[in-house]
Parts: C-alpha cells; sequence; structure tokens
C-alpha cells in the first residue's frame, strides 16, 4: 500500500500550483499590456522631440513647422461616438520649440489638415480636443483633405471597428526643398501617409498608403505601398517594438488582402 503525502510534500505541491498559476496570470497580463496603449507602437523620431499627450503621440520637427509622425491607437466605433463643437486651434504647450500657430494657415489657400483626424477621437471630448493642437495639423488643398485623404481616413474607422481597433502611425513626407506658408515656413508636403496595424484573431495585419497630396478620384487601394518604402522616404522605423521577423514580413509587403476594403 501506497503511503499518504508528507505535509512537507503537501506544502511544496501547494507552493508550486500558486507560483504557477501566479505566472500564467502575469504572463496573460503580459501580452495584453499593449491593447488600446496609444504609445505600445511608437516609431523613431529623426528629432529627438518625442511628445506624448493623453491620447497620441506624434514627433515634432521644427524645421518643417509640424509633426513628422502622429501616432495613436484607433478605437472601435461601438465605444462610443459623441458629438462635440470644433474648438480653435492652439499652440501645443509641449512643443519646447513651440508649434507653428494657426494664423500661418490664413489666406494661404490651405486647409489646416488634421494628422490625427477629429472624427477619429470622438469617443470623449477631451480627447477630441486635444487633435486641436497646432501640432497635429498640416498644410492640405482642400480638395485633397475633404477628397481622397478623407475617404481614407473613414476606411480607417471603419477597419477600427471591424477589427476592435488599429494603431495608426500618419504623417506628411518632409524633406528638403519643400514649399511653405506663412511667416514661420510651415512646410507643405507633396505626400502624405499612413500606416495601420493590428492584430486580430492572432492574425497580424498591416497596410500602408502614400497619397499624393492633389486632387484625386482614385480608388484608395491605389495608392497601397510597403512600409519599407516610407521608411526609406522618411528616415523612420516604424513598429520597431515587433519581432523583428514579423516586422520584416509585414513592412516588406505592398498586399492590402488581408484588410477587408
Amino acid at each position: 500500500m501506497k503511503k499518504g503525502f508528507t505535509f512537507r510534500q503537501i506544502l511544496f505541491l501547494s507552493l508550486s500550483v500558486f507560483i504557477f498559476t501566479s505566472f500564467v496570470s502575469f504572463t496573460s497580463k503580459s501580452a495584453t499590456l499593449q491593447d488600446n496603449n496609444p504609445f505600445a507602437y511608437l516609431p523613431t523620431s529623426t528629432t529627438k522631440q518625442v511628445i506624448k499627450h493623453s491620447y497620441f503621440a506624434l514627433s515634432y520637427n521644427e524645421k518643417y513647422e509640424q509633426a513628422e509622425w502622429v501616432s495613436y491607437f484607433l478605437r472601435s466605433e461601438s465605444e462610443g461616438i459623441g458629438h462635440y463643437k470644433r474648438p480653435r486651434f492652439i499652440n501645443d504647450p509641449k512643443i519646447t520649440s513651440e508649434s507653428a500657430d494657426s494664423d500661418n494657415y490664413k489666406k494661404s489657400g490651405y486647409d489646416r489638415g488634421h494628422l490625427c483626424a477629429a472624427a477619429d477621437m470622438r469617443f470623449s471630448k477631451s480627447a477630441y480636443d486635444e487633435t486641436f493642437f497646432t501640432s497635429n495639423i498640416s498644410p492640405q488643398k482642400h480638395n485633397f483633405n475633404d477628397g481622397i485623404w478623407k475617404k481614407l481616413e473613414e476606411k480607417c474607422r471603419f477597419w477600427a471597428t471591424k477589427y476592435n481597433g488599429i494603431y495608426v502611425a500618419t504623417g506628411g513626407v518632409l524633406q528638403y526643398g519643400l514649399p511653405t506658408i506663412g511667416s514661420e515656413k510651415v512646410a507643405i508636403p507633396k505626400y502624405f501617409y499612413k500606416i495601420l496595424y493590428c492584430n486580430y484573431k492572432g492574425k497580424n495585419r498591416m497596410v500602408a498608403f502614400l497619397i499624393p497630396s492633389i486632387k484625386s478620384k482614385e480608388s484608395i487601394y491605389k495608392f497601397v505601398v510597403s512600409v519599407d518604402s516610407i521608411e526609406k522616404m522618411t528616415g523612420i522605423d516604424f513598429f520597431p517594438q515587433l519581432n523583428d521577423t514579423i516586422e520584416k514580413e509585414l513592412e516588406s509587403k505592398s498586399d492590402y488582402k488581408a484588410w477587408a476594403f
């Protein structure tokens, strides 16, 4: 007949179960730490002036008087859509070199084009109001801003709802010799980009768009490019927090088939 467990063995087994349970709980929590975190996948910065607001981050480029990128988590619209009065654009209090004043855009012929769209932050008034810092705008012709750029923003919100939230990195391509507006010489990008990433039901998805800043009647899928190509143009590394193998695979493709159009 086998002997029963001794007290010491019972104690050891109890401790082992406790440690294992705690480890599983910790690792499960760690695996979801980046969920909904607007700062989980920040790109690298060529200027070292990264600003974190409550709901998005940006890298400000003083030379061009605008952000080289804005990065945020775009929530599903099922989390709520508020209707708020549009505030005035104000200078970003966190930019040490001061963000370009909104007056630069007056009578310039260019819209104050949002990078992080105000409509992307309708889940709360404070989030909505943050998008009206002048660090979050770039000169855009109205027929671009209210045309194909708006269509892409609307499609991003569709995907955010379909895939329970997506990560967005967006900005104008800032290069030497761009024309400017205003007394502070705010650069006018010739191209704007959006890079989207999500992991939905265990499947990684990434897609990038590079769109000329002109009026266009083309479908947005015509402007799908590889993330690698945008990185070469900008000198920015997007989604460096991803596993190297996954990042390399996702960023080399210019394929939109994993995204429902």
